[in-house]
């Protein structure tokens, strides 16, 4: 009997398919050709059962990165010499902050009691304005290893990383790192794993991504307690779009996880957002380069190049699905993304504005929390309102533009959207001070609150509750982890941490305390509108909305420092801080003078006179007609302030 019936008669689910196989046997029928889908379909099963899909979830500087680089060690996926450290952070900004920005995928091999397994891992970033990164990492997986410092203890992003990981029901291998530090502290950090996810002791896997060890233990409970994917490979094809970046040359790459069915090189293909059709001309998986293959099934991850050129027709948590046999539905539960902080970005020379259009629109497709929409400024001319989750997302995509794209803009004053109701009962969301009504036809204006939790040790409590209250936030909770570790819980104003409450919290606390937060509505509040001008004119860029306690104090401080920064004329600019017709403060920027006076040596005190009157016609002439360039460091002064 051929070895392929043995094989068969062995499994009872197929006892079906054993009787039609020896009646064809008998008749020398080729069994290989009369049931190459039923064969094709036991493949497919063998396979899904043999992938694991996961990610590391972590706070910041807690070793996710390093973890992953012995994984990938450890497996084979690279070379000693294609190895190097942080292998994953492929951008020079990664490397130099040494923070995780950008999701990354890659597939591994690992043998794992004389059976062949792929690993694909979804690396993730562990800064707070990076969570919707996070989110879309946990969408793709089943399992998540959960890495705490053991140095450190648990964290405020650790916290919530963890939250985002139970709702989609992901299994949580929980990772000690660092043990091999001198200041670890092994059992009391275990304890707080225990006490935060109700897990045994002799289930955290206790390692040093540094050395390696323990890091094979990790790669064995990857295999042995994230399930495998579920799906079918015969079901019409359903996968979710994750992430998307833009080749100059062959297009948009979208990078996807086939939840049902398989996908094959040449399909035609379409997407559920635009129901637009497509080539699949090229598919395969990820490592650390793309690997193209022939076809890709149910559980695994990888790309897929239709010769896509519009950024507009590929959306991150779009699902693709095939022309010839589409599923019914599209993919659920993918959040959108919800911008926290907003700013203009504006081109430094007005002529690069399509340049600066095309490069956000490829940029977003490579950062989907990143929104914006046109806008113009009197003070700047066209540009762009940007929405960021955070003051380093903004940083990191104006380094980016100029990095990536040549493109030098000038960012302004971020600020936060606010609801205002009018007098006539409208609701209105206002991004941008200057479309603020007049203030006779506001019934009131309604701020973002955020839900904002810190961990600190117990010496700086004092400290970070004063900060808080500073802040005006209110004091919900406190609860003590540890004899030394405490956390609080605030409800605070997002606008009072958009500028330096993450700088000032960690000097205050030398560095220990970790801050998350997330949004919990809007509340009323007393605000008002702060307008700059310069010798009597608006700008646009430098207005704020700030609590109204706060004005006169910002206002003054914004002065001050503009005096600095804004190169002095040949005549005098007077700078103002106004709220409505009233000016609050009051800086003068004095003139560069020529001493006109200096070829006079001597004679009557008139002919100086009318030397310094005739020169002081002329600056009144020049101050009219003048115009005062601002320097793009004003506009980030206000970060800065103290």
């Amino acid at each position: 009997m051929p070895n392929v019936l043995i094989d068969y008669l062995c499994d009872r689910n197929f006892y079906e398919l054993h009787i039609r196989i020896i009646i064809d046997s008998l008749y020398h029928t080729p069994v290989k050709t009369r049931y190459k889908h039923l064969l094709t379909k036991e493949k497919h099963t063998a396979s899904m059962n043999h992938i694991r899909n996961f990610s590391i979830i972590a706070h910041i500087d807690h070793g996710k990165s390093t973890l992953a680089d012995r994984m990938i060690e450890m497996t084979n996926t690279l070379t000693e010499r294609e190895m190097e450290s942080q292998v994953l952070d492929d951008m020079d900004l990664e490397k130099e902050k040494g923070i995780t920005i950008k999701s990354h995928a890659i597939q591994m091999e690992y043998n794992h009691s004389g059976e062949k397994y792929t690993l694909n891992l979804i690396d993730t970033p562990g800064h707070v304005d990076f969570s919707y990164e996070v989110s879309r990492a946990i969408a793709s997986c089943e399992g998540a290893l959960l890495v705490v410092d053991a140095t450190q203890g648990i964290q405020a992003q650790t916290i919530s990383n963890l939250y985002l990981a139970i709702d989609h029901n992901l299994e949580i291998i929980p990772v000690m790192n660092k043990i091999d530090m001198d200041s670890a502290m092994v059992e009391e950090v275990k304890d707080q794993i225990v006490d935060l996810i109700g897990c045994k002791h002799e289930d955290i896997l206790a390692v040093s991504a540094r050395t390696g060890q323990g890091v094979e233990a990790v790669l064995d409970a990857i295999v042995e307690r994230i399930p495998a994917p579920k799906g079918s490979a015969d079901a019409p094809l359903q996968a979710l779009v994750f992430d998307s970046v833009f080749n100059p040359f062959r297009g948009i790459i979208a990078y996807f996880r086939v939840m049902n069915g398989t996908i094959h090189t040449g399909d035609r293909v379409k997407f559920f957002s635009n129901n637009e059709e497509y080539d699949a001309d090229e598919i395969g998986v990820l490592k650390l380069k793309m690997a193209p293959r022939k076809e890709i099934s149910a559980g695994d991850v990888g790309y897929i190049i239709s010769g896509i050129k519009n950024s507009s027709e590929v959306r991150v948590g779009d699902t693709i699905t095939s022309v010839a046999s589409p599923c019914s539905e599209a993919i659920k539960g993918f959040e959108e993304v919800k911008p926290m902080v907003f700013a203009g970005v504006y081109p430094v020379d007005a002529s690069e504005y399509e340049d600066l259009r095309s490069s956000l629109e490829k940029l977003q497709l490579n950062d989907a929390s990143l929104s914006f929409e046109p806008e113009s400024s009197l003070a700047l001319g066209f540009g762009f309102r940007c929405g960021f989750l955070g003051l380093l997302h903004m940083e990191i995509i104006q380094e980016r533009l100029f990095r990536e794209f040549d493109m030098d803009v000038i960012t302004t004053v971020p600020n936060v959207s606010y609801l205002v109701y009018t007098t006539k009962g409208e609701q209105i969301s206002i991004h941008n001070p200057s479309g603020l009504p007049e203030p006779t036809f506001i019934d009131h204006i309604e701020e973002p609150y955020i839900n904002a939790q810190v961990i600190t040790k117990t010496d700086y409590l004092g400290n970070v509750i004063k900060l808080c209250l500073e802040k005006r936030g209110v004091l919900k909770n406190q609860n003590f982890i540890t004899t030394d570790r405490v956390e609080v819980n605030f409800e605070m104003p997002l606008a009072e941490i958009v500028f330096d409450f993450y700088d000032k919290l960690k000097s205050i606390s030398r560095g220990y305390a970790s801050f998350d937060y997330h949004q919990i509505g809007y509340k009323h509040s007393s605000l008002a509108k702060l307008d700059i001008l310069l010798n009597g004119e608006p700008v646009d860029a430098l207005s704020s909305l700030t609590f109204s306690d706060h004005a006169y104090d910002f206002g003054r401080k914004m002065c001050e420092k503009l005096k600095e920064l804004i190169p002095r004329q040949q005549f005098d600019i007077a700078i103002q801080a106004a709220i409505g017709a009233k000016i609050i403060a009051r800086e003068t920027v004095k003139a560069v003078r020529k001493d006109v006076t200096a070829k006079c040596y001597g004679g009557d005190i008139t002919r100086k006179r009318k030397l310094l009157e005739k020169q002081k016609k002329g600056k009144k002439r020049m101050r009219q007609i003048g115009n005062v360039q601002v320097p793009q460091s004003a506009f980030l002064a206000v970060l800065k302030m103290d």
